[in-house]
């Protein structure tokens, strides 16, 4: 398999477990009134279980046995954000999650995964078909997903989601002769712009938690309002850090400044404890990953593979840029969070699934290369 890929990830894994354990401390007991210990061995416990899945399982599972259940796995997920409606918890304004007992699960995340799987198993299968419009009902139920997350509302969710589709349309190989498909990439382009202007300027189909979310520049401008305060102390976190941080645990921001610290916010914690230079070392990490799975899709031996390792990539580069992107108030802020780094069990399974269904597809790539 790609030992790159696969202890960049453990890296990227240990240090978030040192991180969230550093950032959630203080407010673990301070705000959640448990053990300061509490989100670490919580992310721990995620992390080992699915390492022991993808070890076990996820790894020896060839490519093509998906191709007979990815359709059951897609109408499972759009089935949990269904009934999400009726039975979903509501956090942070957003019924995003299933309550079961001491532990909560999102499934838009899963339908990251859900998404990938479907789109590169249908197309694998479909890529050749002589049918107009074949690609019509790959779009739609993309788009059913898509609009599930966002009546949550989950903003950023459903962003994600839907630039991982339109970037998963744009390399599948369609006939050139088809001039559908050129309508239809202008239509996705379109559609992109749309909502990107939608995040700029808002508009009436937002709520006001959302709408709030949208007044995102010069945070510390309104530093006493919901709008500016949280940003605000994550530039601050930054700039105590410099260069080389006040070192491991030595952060003031996580003392109740920051409330999603050791979730969207894990990230000026770090710098602001290990400086600006580990924060950028942490992006090269980030962009190494991309790197190798874009080598394990451009390698596979079939496009299912290279889909799944390509939207694996993209998930990456995503999360990465609107998490940074809303931090440094580039873009508005939507909770999203740093796979691997930040805490949350829904998203650290998904990624991690995601990366051993990568590392799947470079075994298969490599002993079909070794064959040939």
């Amino acid at each position: 398999m790609d030992k790159p890929l696969f202890f960049a990830s453990i890296i990227l894994c240990i240090i978030g477990l040192v991180m969230v354990f550093s950032s959630s401390s203080v407010s673990a007991v301070l705000r959640y009134e448990t053990s300061p210990y509490h989100f670490f061995t919580r992310q721990l416990l995620f992390m080992i279980m699915t390492f022991i899945l993808g070890i076990g399982l996820i790894i020896k599972i060839p490519i093509k046995k998906y191709k007979k259940i990815y359709s059951l796995i897609f109408i499972c997920v759009v089935g949990m954000l269904g009934l999400l409606i009726i039975y979903g918890s509501i956090i942070n304004g957003a019924k995003s999650w299933f309550a079961l007992g001491p532990i909560t699960v999102q499934p838009s995340e899963f339908a990251k995964t859900a998404i990938i799987l479907y789109l590169a198993c249908f197309f694998d299968i479909n890529v050749k078909s002589d049918k107009r419009f074949y690609y019509v009902r790959p779009l739609i139920a993309s788009l059913v997903v898509v609009f599930l997350v966002f009546k949550q509302p989950d903003l950023g969710t459903a962003a994600i989601i839907g630039i991982l589709v339109y970037m998963l349309f744009m390399v599948v190989p369609y006939n050139k002769k088809d001039t559908d498909v050129k309508w239809f990439k202008l239509a996705g382009t379109s559609l992109i712009v749309l909502v990107a202007l939608l995040m700029m300027f808002g508009g009436n189909l937002l709520n006001s938690e959302q709408t709030d979310r949208l007044t995102y520049k010069n945070p510390c401008d309104r530093y006493i309002e919901k709008t500016g305060y949280q940003v605000c102390n994550g530039m601050i976190a930054i700039n105590n850090g410099g260069l080389f941080g006040v070192g491991l645990g030595g952060s003031t921001q996580k003392y109740m400044y920051l409330p999603d610290d050791h979730t969207d916010f894990i990230f000026p914690i770090i710098v602001e404890e290990l400086g600006s230079i580990f924060g950028a070392i942490i992006i090269l990490l980030y962009l190494f990953i991309v790197f190798r799975l874009l080598k394990i899709s451009k390698n596979a031996k079939n496009l299912a593979g290279s889909m799944i390792a390509y939207g694996t990539a993209c998930m990456f580069i995503l999360h990465l840029l609107i998490n940074l992107g809303g931090i440094l108030a580039l873009i508005p802020m939507t909770g999203v969070p740093l796979p691997l780094l930040s805490y949350g069990g829904s998203v650290t399974i998904n990624t991690l699934i995601l990366i051993f269904l990568s590392l799947r597809v470079s075994i298969e790539g490599n002993m079909a290369k070794a064959e040939e």
